[in-house]
C-alpha cells in the first residue's frame, strides 16, 4: 500500500528517474496560434511532468525556449529547437545562467527556499517575470472548503529554512513539504518582487504522470467487476491535466499576469462517482461501485489516492479549493474524457514491467479482501 506521505514524495520528485517515450507528449488539442510577441523563456527543469508541455506550447506559440537542468533526461523530441543548459541547483551550480537575460523564467521543480534564493542571485536584474509552481499544500489550513489565494500559508517550525535540502525534505515530507513551498514563495517575492506569479496546483494528472495517483482509477475502472470506492458518491474531487497547467503558465507569461492563483479543476463540481463514471464512459465495460467509509479504510490501514474525506479531515478542503481567480486569469480545462483517453494511451505505451506495477492504489487481491470484509460486516 502507498501512503499519502509516499505519494507526496513521488509528486515532489516528479518521478524523476523515468525517461518517458515521445508518445507522452501527444495531445488532442486544436492547432495553436502564434503569440503576438515572441518571448525568451527560461524553464528551470523542463523534462519532467509539466515542463515538456510548457516547452511544446511555447514553441508552438513562437517563443524561444531555454531549459536548465542536470541533463539526466535526454530530450530528443526537440531536436535543436530548444537551448539546453546544464547545472545543479542542489549544489549551487548555476554558472550556465550567469550573464544571460530572459523575459520570463518558469521555475518548475523547486521545493526548498535556497533554490529560489540562488536563482535570484543569478537572474535578478536579467529577468522580466518569474513564475513559480507551488502547491495547495502551501496553505496552513487545508481542512476548509473554498480556500482562496489569500488564505494563510503553512508555518515553518524548523531551525533554518535555508539549510533545508532535498534530502531533509524527503526525510520528513509530511511536515516539511507545505511549509517549504510557502517559504519558497516568500523567497520568490523577496527576489523578484511584484513581477512574480505563484501558481498553486492541486493533483496534476494526465499523460506523463508517473505517480499513478489519478491513473489508478481509470485503469481500475477498465478492469471492470466490483470496485472498492472510498467515501460517498458526491465527495468532491479536484484535478488538473498537466497540459492545461503547462499551457496556461505560458499564457500567464505572455499576458504579464502577476499574483497568486489556485490551479484546480474542473470548472464545475466533480463528485467521486461522477469522475469514475467519466472514466467508464471512456473505457467501456461493466463495473459496480461499492462505497466504503473512511473509518473502514483507516481500520485496515488503507489510503486510496486523490480522494479525501470532505469533512473532519486536515485535507478536507483539497477537493474544494476556489479556482475563480485562475479561471478569470484564463485557465481552461480539457474534458475529463480527453484526459482519461490520452492518459490510457500514454500508459499503454510504457514498458510492460512498468504497467504491471502501479505507484498508487491497492492490488486486486487487497481490494477483494477488503470487499469480502466489508460485505461480511454489512451482513452481520
Amino acid at each position: 500500500m502507498t501512503s499519502r506521505r509516499d505519494l507526496l514524495k513521488l509528486g515532489a520528485l516528479g518521478a524523476a528517474a523515468t525517461v518517458l517515450p515521445a508518445t507522452a507528449l501527444a495531445h488532442s488539442a486544436a492547432p495553436v496560434t502564434r503569440a503576438a510577441r515572441p518571448l525568451r523563456i527560461l524553464i528551470l527543469g523542463g523534462t519532467g511532468f509539466t515542463g515538456p508541455f510548457q516547452v511544446n506550447y511555447a514553441l508552438a506559440r513562437g517563443h524561444k525556449v531555454t531549459i536548465f537542468n542536470r541533463g539526466k533526461r535526454p530530450s530528443p523530441e526537440w531536436a535543436g529547437e530548444v537551448e539546453q543548459l546544464h547545472g545543479d541547483r542542489n549544489s549551487g551550480d548555476l554558472s550556465a545562467l550567469k550573464g544571460r537575460q530572459w523575459d520570463v523564467c518558469i521555475d518548475n521543480p523547486t521545493s526548498v527556499p535556497f533554490w529560489v534564493r540562488d536563482a535570484g542571485k543569478v537572474l535578478r536584474g536579467n529577468l522580466g517575470h518569474y513564475l513559480f509552481i507551488s502547491s495547495i499544500s502551501a496553505y496552513a489550513d487545508g481542512s476548509r472548503p473554498g480556500i482562496t489565494e489569500d488564505a494563510a500559508l503553512a508555518p515553518y517550525s524548523g531551525k533554518d529554512a535555508m539549510a533545508e535540502t532535498q534530502e531533509s525534505l524527503m526525510a520528513d515530507m509530511e511536515n516539511l513539504f507545505g511549509p517549504l513551498k510557502a517559504l519558497s514563495e516568500a523567497e520568490a517575492l523577496k527576489q523578484f518582487g511584484e513581477r512574480t506569479t505563484i501558481v498553486r496546483p492541486t493533483y496534476i494528472v494526465g499523460p506523463r504522470d508517473q505517480t499513478d495517483r489519478f491513473s489508478y482509477w481509470p485503469l481500475r475502472v477498465a478492469q471492470g467487476g466490483e470496485m472498492l470506492v472510498p467515501g460517498e458518491r458526491d465527495d468532491p474531487i479536484q484535478i488538473i491535466d498537466g497540459r492545461d497547467l503547462g499551457e496556461w503558465m505560458i499564457r500567464l507569461a505572455e499576458n504579464g499576469t502577476y499574483g497568486a492563483f489556485n490551479a484546480a479543476g474542473p470548472d464545475y463540481t466533480l463528485g467521486m462517482e461522477a469522475m469514475l463514471r467519466g472514466c467508464q464512459a471512456v473505457t467501456g465495460g461493466g463495473v459496480d461501485f461499492t462505497h466504503v467509509p473512511m473509518s473502514f479504510l483507516e481500520e485496515h490501514k488503507v489510503w486510496l489516492p486523490i480522494w479525501v474525506p470532505p469533512r473532519d479531515n486536515p485535507y478536507a478542503g483539497y477537493g474544494q479549493v476556489s479556482n475563480a481567480r485562475a479561471i478569470a486569469a484564463g485557465l481552461t480545462f480539457r474534458p475529463l474524457a480527453t484526459t482519461v483517453a490520452d492518459l490510457l494511451a500514454w500508459f499503454g505505451s510504457l514498458p510492460a514491467e512498468r504497467q504491471a506495477k502501479l505507484n498508487a492504489g491497492i492490488t486486486r487481491e487487497k481490494e477483494a479482501e477488503l470487499l469480502t470484509l466489508w460485505h461480511a460486516r454489512a451482513a452481520g
